[in-house]
């Protein structure tokens, strides 16, 4: 192992990658509207690093309880060694498609307040083995949890490109989905796509860029311009892990796991992922099965988003059980 991978393994397990500190996107807000009491019964359906969870422990007090959900091994075995220790918190490798079955292994009712973030950690965007993230080379994975058979550079061998282009298009409404599309089937008649630069590349010309160019675009480009394949990498692991088939169960069970009066809060980074809460929220609302909604969906504050610009896309919605 080189002795850049091993420093970065050490960030890593510390919350830190070579980007900076992992930082929970709109924590605030998030607090604030799910207000978790002393006593209550806690779900993070998607721990991570346990960011968000970490405050949701300091307003339970000694009698709350956390159950916390993530099918990324590796990064649920870290959260294990922060918060294992903690009584409160009981840990499953589990897809939040599956929080019924958790619960009642839990011996929980109903929770007070349940909590998902859709978005991906800094850790995991910056772990170049994985493939998420388009900054440095690595194998195009995209898996979130190692226990799936195809990846990333699996379905770009094996999709169509008209399947392909309609994945782009509807997963990230990526514009250029159409070029991007008839790019890859071209190259992988040469080679397969397999690694991270190589499908950076395609993006690029796809939208008149190289690389080179696109760094001489990027220095004059307004704060906040998103790398011309950040749509392409969402819609490719949403794609690889089916976020949206498991995000659709998890958001129709998810009444029957709250208890009276109790939360649900959903924080979204993609297009399609908040139109899916969206659409649930406001069914729940009209059949009274939520008794509030948000009115509106909540996006960062303008100061977090130049701390932490990568909670620029971020989209937080809420609901209360009847």
């Amino acid at each position: 192992m080189g002795k850049r991978q091993s420093t970065n393994r050490g960030l890593r397990a510390k919350g830190r990658t070579p980007e900076g500190t992992h930082v929970p996107a709109m924590a605030a807000e998030v607090l604030a509207l799910l207000d978790p009491q002393p006593g209550d019964v806690v779900v993070d359906c998607t721990i991570g690093y346990g960011g968000h969870a970490r405050m949701f422990l300091e307003r339970i007090g000694p009698q709350g309880r956390l159950i916390g959900l993530d099918i990324d091994g590796p990064e649920l075995d870290r959260t294990r060694r922060r918060l294992g220790a903690d009584g409160r918190v009981r840990l499953h490798r589990r897809n939040f498609a599956e929080l019924p079955d958790v619960l009642k292994a839990e011996g929980i009712a109903g929770a007070s307040v349940i909590f998902a973030d859709l978005g991906v950690s800094s850790m995991q965007v910056d772990d170049a083995t994985r493939g998420i993230g388009f900054k440095a080379d690595g194998p195009l994975d995209m898996r979130m949890d190692d226990r799936i058979e195809t990846t990333a550079a699996d379905l770009l061998a094996t999709l169509s490109e008209v399947e392909l282009s309609d994945a782009l298009r509807r997963l990230s409404d990526e514009p250029d989905h159409e070029a991007i599309a008839r790019l890859i089937a071209g190259q992988r008649q040469v080679q397969p796509v397999a690694t991270v630069d190589e499908l950076v590349r395609l993006v690029l010309n796809a939208k008149g860029f190289t690389p080179r160019t696109w760094k001489r675009y990027q220095k004059q480009a307004p704060f906040g311009t998103a790398h011309p394949a950040a749509r392409t990498f969402q819609a490719l692991r949403i794609l690889v892990n089916n976020d949206l088939t498991h995000l659709d169960r998890f958001l129709a069970l998810a009444p029957q796991c709250l208890a009276s009066g109790g939360r649900i809060g959903v924080l979204s980074f993609q297009p399609g992922e908040d139109r899916l809460v969206k659409q649930a929220f406001r069914d729940g609302y009209r059949t009274g099965v939520y008794a509030a909604i948000a009115p509106n969906v909540l996006r960062p504050r303008t100061g977090e988003i130049v701390k932490n610009p990568r909670s620029a896309s971020a989209r937080f919605r809420w609901a209360r059980r009847a």
